[in-house]
């Protein structure tokens, strides 16, 4: 497999894990705007290949794998040059919203910074 997104989580803003219990997250790079930040999961990037997201790419939350069933038009520039995404856990097969990624699963309990964040194209 191909890596096209690879980072780490360095920190977790103070609402950021609420939204895991209703089966979504919000990621944004380094760097963002407190009161963006305050909502999200935020990671340092490694690797960038973001134009290469698309249906059918598999999500790495540290071991679990998620397979992305729909990307919004807006995701991969959102990702490419913010970190930004909005990540659903309901295998919709089209996006909800421009900047959202759909994938198949469940969300994870928690996601704690240390912990890696990886796409992959097959």
């Amino acid at each position: 497999m191909k890596t096209i997104y690879e980072s780490t989580f360095v920190s977790v803003g103070v609402c950021a894990s609420q939204s895991l219990k209703d089966n979504f997250f919000i990621t944004f790079g380094v760097g963002a705007p407190k009161d963006i930040a305050d909502y999200c999961f935020i990671h340092r990037n490694e690797i960038n290949e973001a134009d290469g997201l698309s249906a059918g790419a598999v999500m790495t939350i540290g071991e679990q794998d998620y397979p992305v069933t729909s990307v919004g038009s807006k995701a991969r520039e959102n990702l490419r040059d913010l970190g930004h995404l909005a990540v659903r856990f309901d295998g919709a097969e089209q996006a909800e919203f421009p900047g959202t990624v759909h994938v198949a699963g469940c969300a994870p309990a928690s996601i704690e910074p240390g912990r890696k964040f990886s796409l992959f194209r097959k």
